[in-house]
């Protein structure tokens, strides 16, 4: 498997507004860790700005009790399709994932809203695991971030 393409996705139903879960994520990340502090502990600028395809981010987060860090490449943001790339620089991640790119898409099925994350990787060797916890971290997240905007 180590040099094969993989992907994982989750889709998740959102009753808290897909346009207001795209704004947060693109415009917003630097809020985040006021509306799910145990997991997202910060998001800073380094490059550009938010929002803005081309702008290069560093998130602090917690995964499987562990601290970590991941500096990403915002792309493919899209305000009409509610999309959002991020393409992984470095971090923690890529000492098990290489080429890691991890999209975010907001739709609208018979008048419900869903988030769907795609996770495309990597793995570089054969005998690490799929990046499983990591869609988890994401489906508790998008839970999360809902909760906190119905109070």
């Amino acid at each position: 498997m180590a040099g094969l393409p993989c992907k994982l996705i989750a889709q998740v139903a959102f009753k808290a507004g897909g346009d207001v879960f795209h704004r947060l994520m693109s415009e917003r990340p630097h809020h985040l860790s006021n509306v799910t502090p145990a997991k997202v502990q910060a998001c800073d600028l380094h490059q550009g700005e938010y929002g803005t395809n081309g702008s290069v981010i560093e998130w602090k987060y917690t995964l499987d009790g562990k601290e970590q860090t991941a500096k990403q490449l915002l792309h493919g943001i899209d305000e009409v399709k509610k999309t959002i790339s991020y393409k992984m620089l470095s971090g923690d991640l890529l000492e098990t994932y290489k080429n890691m790119t991890i999209t975010i898409h907001v739709e609208t099925k018979d008048g419900v809203d869903f988030i769907t994350w795609t996770v495309e990787y990597e793995l570089l060797k054969p005998e690490n695991p799929h990046p499983l916890s990591l869609i988890g971290f994401f489906i508790e997240f998008t839970t999360e971030v809902e909760t906190h905007i119905f109070g």
